[in-house]
């Protein structure tokens, strides 16, 4: 069973950075496809950042690309999410999950088949 655990969450003013980590156990990391999803008080849950097997695709939601950078680590079994001139709205909790289906596929909209328990990012104006 695959567990993730993410952690780097905080309270930061806008315009900060975090970065956020998502440990990977339970089965062969360089297997799956790892992505950031995240959800606002009273909206939905929304795709973020997504990487492939191999780290030589990466995806990004248009509310983020060119501000957050995915990346990972198949030595660590660790993804990391960093988080640069970060906003309010970007306030949110940020899930990390993990799919045997390529990223693009997650990025289509096949959900993905593991979720961490996520970590809340807030960020003030």
């Amino acid at each position: 069973q695959v567990q993730l655990v993410e952690s780097g969450g905080g309270l930061v003013q806008a315009g900060g950075s975090l970065r956020l980590s998502c440990a990977f156990s339970g089965r062969t990391f360089s297997g799956y496809s790892i992505s950031w999803f995240r959800q606002a008080p009273g909206k939905e849950r929304d795709f973020v950042a997504a990487v492939s097997w191999s780290d030589t695709n990466t995806y990004y939601a248009d509310s983020v690309k060119g501000r957050f950078t995915i990346s990972r680590d198949n030595s660590k079994n660790t993804v990391y999410l960093q988080m640069n001139s970060l906003k309010p709205e970007d306030t949110a909790v940020y899930y990390c999950t993990a799919s045997p289906q390529r990223a693009s596929r997650v990025v289509a909209g096949i959900p993905p088949e593991y979720w961490g328990q996520g970590t809340q990012v807030t960020v003030s104006s």
